[in-house]
């Protein structure tokens, strides 16, 4: 490999979400923390490299990007997906929580119906509450250790509550499904014939598996939300770039009415620049990333199998994130919470964070140097192992 994932590096001190907070949060300072889904390694050296040539070159006055930003984008989704899109189609806003709460006033109102497939990323109940709209949810089916979709029970329930729009998470996080094309097939047909407009969240579309392929909402339907960014891939959040693609002229004109109500206009510099340059350069990065993480899921399945054999690990078939389900040992959450936190000294994300139906559950980030991996699972082999 040409880059050094095993590096470890001390982020505290820096005002890190993931490694400072902890006492903010409720939580003891000396959690070793596997929580919120940013990566514990450097962003590529090539992307470091262009924005150290922006901060040299010291003015940072109000910045906007030509062709040749969304040149590497079209090129970058339509090598991958086989997503075709031009440069009028793309809304930039600073994340894709922020574009998703946009979609919400944009194309919903006050009172009406939004439907999540839940257990799900906690911001998706966040837009649709705070925004005043009704959360309407479709269970996803847990059986045999693995997850599928309630089609009948998803055409029900937006029937039952007149749903307007449905956020689909895709790669789904936390339960790290990778929808196949037939599945997401059959929730495009049911949404066309109901008049549903779907948002899809694909912001893990870069971490796939094994013999899984992403397929993007867009190549079956152009009536559809894109909502991407390059934070997950390439470890850029707090540089706040999202890229958000809407074929659709008239879906595309709400949007943008709705992100010029909020005030917001051109992104940050930096932000712009680290976008660009990661998608020009990243690939190869990438690519020995993808190589990394997959190794680190796979001792992480041998580790449970040795040492947590009453915890089970739910297949990952895309993102970083993995979902382990601990309820064989009848906690409740808050007694689960508390052994991970006070027993093994863990900082994860509980699975009722992301809903009811993430009761037993627990999300460890495995983006990380190998033997920080090893850390954590050797704690929780302490505290639940046999």
């Amino acid at each position: 490999m040409g880059y050094n994932f095993d590096e470890v590096i001390d982020r505290h001190g820096t005002n890190s979400l993931k490694w400072d907070f902890a006492v903010e949060r409720g939580k003891p300072e000396d959690l070793l923390s596997m929580w919120v889904a940013d990566m514990d390694f450097p962003a590529p050296c090539e992307v470091l490299a262009d924005l150290q040539k922006a901060v040299s070159h010291g003015v940072f006055g109000y910045t906007e990007v030509k062709q040749d930003y969304y040149d590497v984008l079209i090129a970058w989704f339509g090598e991958r997906f086989g997503f075709s899109f031009n440069r009028r189609d793309v809304v930039k806003t600073p994340s894709v929580v922020f574009a998703l709460a946009l979609a919400v006033r944009a194309l919903t109102e006050i009172g009406e119906s939004v439907i999540i497939q839940t257990p799900v990323y906690y911001p998706f109940y966040e837009v649709i509450k705070d925004n005043n709209r009704i959360i309407v949810t479709n269970p996803l089916i847990y059986k045999n250790g693995a997850y599928s979709i309630d089609f009948e029970d998803f055409e029900k329930k937006i029937i039952a509550n007149n749903v307007k729009l449905f956020i689909l998470c895709s790669p789904h996080n936390p339960v790290g499904r990778v929808w196949t094309r037939e599945e997401l097939e059959k929730l495009s047909l049911i949404c066309k014939t109901h008049q549903v407009i779907v948002v899809s969240d694909e912001i893990h579309c870069d971490f796939v598996w094994g013999e899984n392929k992403h397929t993007c909402f867009g190549v079956l339907d152009e009536n559809v939300i894109i909502a991407t960014a390059p934070s997950k891939t390439f470890n850029l959040a707090g540089l706040q770039a999202a890229n958000i693609i809407v074929k659709n002229t008239e879906l595309r004109h709400k949007l943008k009415v709705e992100l010029n109500k909020s005030g917001y206009s051109q992104l940050g510099t930096l932000g712009l620049v680290a976008c660009q340059s990661a998608y020009t350069n990243g690939n190869e990065w990438l690519s020995e990333l993808k190589i990394y993480i997959e190794e680190n899921i796979s001792l992480t399945k041998k580790f449970i199998t040795s040492h947590l054999p009453k915890v089970k690990l739910v297949e990952p078939q895309g993102t970083y994130l993995l979902w382990l389900d601990f309820s064989a040992y009848g906690f409740s959450q808050k007694e689960l919470d508390e052994h991970v936190t006070n027993s093994a000294k863990l900082w994860l994300d509980g699975g009722t964070i992301f809903g009811t139906d993430g009761e037993g559950f627990q999300r460890i980030n495995i983006a990380c140097p190998r033997s920080v991996l090893l850390d954590a699972l050797k704690r929780l082999a302490k505290v639940f192992g046999e």
